[in-house]
């Protein structure tokens, strides 16, 4: 993936945040999922934010690198 990366993709990728929205259903997810009250439907989209999340931050690392080894 990082071979093939531009530095603008790079940037983009880094720049990327949730908005709003996303952030205040994931924090009510999260709070029901403490309380143990999570639907199986919520539960889902819960695991999904969550995986979502992760994969994002995996790719943001992973541009981080880019810019490091193209400023070196």
């Amino acid at each position: 993936i990082t071979d093939s990366m531009s530095r603008e993709f790079a940037e983009t990728l880094i720049a990327l945040k949730a908005d709003e929205v996303i952030l205040a259903r994931v924090e009510v997810l999260r709070q029901k999922a403490n309380d143990g009250v999570l639907s199986c439907d919520e539960e889902a989209e819960y695991k999904d934010f969550i995986e979502a999340l992760d994969l994002i931050s995996i790719l943001q690392s992973k541009a981080r690198q880019v810019l490091i080894r193209q400023a070196g």
